[in-house]
């Protein structure tokens, strides 16, 4: 391994498969032979399943892309049954951001983005509400609205499908969208959708759960960035923080600090997601530092 180079030439792979000998060894080989050179690399074997996962930074010293390295570990990739797939680092991540009312997670995602501390391409925020169209403007991202009713909801979940499509994007941030996307949507998205919510789930549901949990007496409030799946706020973990709150603050005062923790949470997830960081094992992720 060696030093950081331009990230021109740069690209990640990473690998997931059954575990065996011979896998970082056929990975080595085949970046030597491709005149690459390793900058970092991790790994993780799973003994609970016995499943195997790798994540390789490289820096290529002659003129490539993504199809060609791809095409050239095919046989490799049969062989060992990986599930791999080469990510150039020059391209950032084609971004949607879904939000409904609550602007927090949205005004700290525009802000990262904007002063390069997320490698993401913040393409269009789609609302079903018009609340933030003004955040969105003076950003200067295109903003849709999308209102939302039962009436509508299979047509409108159509048109974002054909959003995601025709602006090729690759992730989607659930930033307090607060609709429930069906199964098949989902299903679509698959391990391209992160959505953010409060930890205090399956206790204090619905509206105000502040303002139970002040009720209550919570002394920890917290967050948690997951994957989207059918299953509602059950998703693969990528991420989770707490913070300690006392007695003597308000509903409103666990509100702000849980929106707080809610932005640092879901900037982190996206942050790692978009650096091809994670990686899907079964309900739960491997995510490498």
């Amino acid at each position: 391994m060696s030093g950081a180079k331009s990230n021109a030439s740069r690209f990640v792979l990473t690998l997931a498969c059954p575990d065996r000998k011979g896998i970082v060894a056929a990975v080595s080989r085949f970046l030597v032979e491709q005149d690459c050179n390793i900058l970092d690399s991790a790994q993780f074997g799973d003994p609970s399943n016995g499943r195997f996962f790798l994540r390789t930074v490289f820096h290529a010293e002659r003129a490539t892309d993504v199809a060609r390295l791809t095409d050239a570990f095919a046989s490799i990739a049969s062989s060992f049954g990986m599930d791999a797939r080469f990510h150039d680092t020059s391209r950032k991540v084609r971004t949607l951001v879904m939000v409904s009312k609550f602007g927090h997670c949205l005004v700290d995602l525009l802000y990262r983005h904007r002063i390069g501390a997320l490698p993401v391409e913040i393409a269009k925020i789609v609302s079903n509400h018009r609340d933030l169209e003004d955040v969105a403007a003076a950003h200067g991202v295109p903003f849709v609205y999308l209102p939302v009713d039962k009436a509508n909801k299979a047509q409108q979940e159509e048109t974002l499908l054909s959003i995601f499509d025709g602006e090729k994007i690759d992730l989607v941030v659930l930033a307090r969208y607060m609709q429930i996307l069906s199964p098949a949507l989902c299903a679509k998205l698959e391990g391209r959708a992160v959505n953010i919510h409060h930890s205090f789930l399956p206790s204090f549901q619905g509206a105000r759960p502040y303002s139970q949990a002040h009720e209550r007496g919570v002394k920890l409030i917290g967050a948690t960035a997951h994957y989207v799946t059918a299953e509602l706020d059950e998703g693969p973990i990528i991420e989770q923080a707490v913070e300690r709150v006392s007695h003597a603050l308000t509903p409103e005062d666990y509100a702000a600090v849980g929106q707080d923790i809610e932005s640092v949470v879901l900037a982190r997830a996206v942050k790692w997601h978009a650096e091809h960081r994670i990686l899907l094992n079964g309900r739960r992720t491997v995510i490498f530092s």
